[in-house]
């Protein structure tokens, strides 16, 4: 009877157009439109050039501080801030006529970068503007402390050398985030149309009262309606990850080149589709909750919303927390520990304590939200409208 019970309503949820958009079209959407942000956000930029407007009567000398840095391009125009204005120019400089006169007679010279802090692109033209400028700077102060017979030595005492503890430059830092996120995201609203039909749904149909008459157990009717919604956060969640898997294959260079497992590959995806599960499972317990407690099915979106905004707010937390900071409680709590544990796992680590932790916190507070989503659903109170 449950199985029948089961399949039959794993039929209609798929039979429903919003939730085939929303478990398989939207993913779809979602992964690509990011994965395709972040792979331009790890670029290197190479071959990209800045345009910086300077004036029009701006002195050689000046212009050959940049002639090193191949991503300025020059742009010399009557009014370098108006250029700036109306978009012909990231960034102008304002620079005197007497620069570098001022510079070769010991004098204060000053120069003034005007960009949009709030634009990426003018903001990369003025660090790299700003490069060129400080290693200008250093050459002039090198060349007057040679004219005065000073030792160079006296202003660097020691260099500083940074080194990273991974070799990567940031691409599966970024995707540790990117995976967790949208796999979080789309399950919450792939289950959302399917959890919100089958308990709110029936009541304001009037056809729960039908569905209690039957010889079926209560019991085994709600373990039905929530075995199909785990299954479609299921299915929503390995949509998520094939796709995600097939994009960065096949469209992208730094993420590729960042995902690197050895031999732990095996083991990784396995453990990750393992998460998968866990937490669709996990998410179709909250779903339930929220299906039960509504009297009709925009009641019940209005009750699910906050549970697929939680989502965003565990990652915030965690993007700035090394991998080797990670300890218990990033494990212990759900939602915060499916970004915890794929940061481990795209990072090549696998610590089956750790997985233990993470799928056992899951699987307990579960476990605590259906035997409340039980009691709520024997009463007439909460399963009739």
């Amino acid at each position: 009877m449950l199985l029948s019970i089961y399949l039959k309503e794993l039929k209609d949820s798929f039979r429903d157009r919003r939730t085939l958009l929303l478990t398989v079209f939207l993913p779809i959407f979602m992964m690509s439109g990011l994965v395709f942000f972040y792979e331009n956000m790890v670029s290197s930029g190479e071959g990209e050039t800045y345009a910086l407007a300077v004036d029009s009567n701006v002195s050689k000398d000046v212009l050959q501080i940049f002639s090193g840095n191949e991503a300025i391009e020059l742009v010399k125009t009557d009014n370098p801030r108006k250029a700036v204005e109306e978009g012909e120019a990231l960034v102008a400089m304002i620079v005197s006529s007497d620069f570098i006169q001022n510079i070769n007679e010991g004098k204060q010279a000053d120069i003034t970068l005007i960009g949009d802090s709030f634009s990426q692109n003018s903001s990369n033209l003025m660090n790299a503007a700003t490069n060129s400028l400080t290693a200008f700077e250093k050459e002039v102060t090198s060349e007057r402390l040679r004219a005065e017979g000073t030792d160079l030595s006296i202003i660097q005492p020691f260099t500083i050398t940074k080194q990273e503890v991974s070799d990567d430059e940031g691409s599966m830092f970024l995707l540790s985030f990117l995976v967790p996120l949208i796999l979080a995201i789309s399950i919450g609203v792939g289950t959302s149309p399917s959890a919100a039909d089958l308990f709110a749904g029936e009541k304001e149909k009037k056809t729960m009262e039908a569905l209690l008459m039957t010889p079926v157990k209560r019991s085994t009717l709600m373990l039905s309606k929530w075995l199909t919604i785990a299954s479609v956060g299921v299915i929503t969640g390995l949509v998520t990850l094939i796709v995600l898997a097939i994009e960065i294959t096949l469209f992208t260079e730094n993420l590729k080149d960042a995902v690197s497992f050895g031999d732990n590959v095996y083991v990784i995806i396995g453990i990750s589709l393992l998460l998968t599960i866990v937490y669709a499972v996990f998410i179709a317990s909250l779903q339930m909750i929220t299906s039960i407690l509504g009297k009709t099915v925009k009641e019940a979106g209005s009750y699910s919303a906050p549970i697929m905004m939680l989502a965003a707010f565990p990652g915030m937390i965690i993007t700035n927390v090394g991998l080797n900071e990670l300890n218990f409680k990033h494990f212990a709590i759900p939602i915060l520990n499916l970004f915890s544990q794929f940061k481990e796992l795209l990072m090549g680590v696998v610590d089956y304590q750790h997985i233990a932790i993470t799928i056992g916190s899951n699987l307990v507070i579960m476990l605590i939200i259906f035997a409340i989503g039980r009691v709520l659903f024997l009463k007439d109170k909460w399963v009739m409208n």
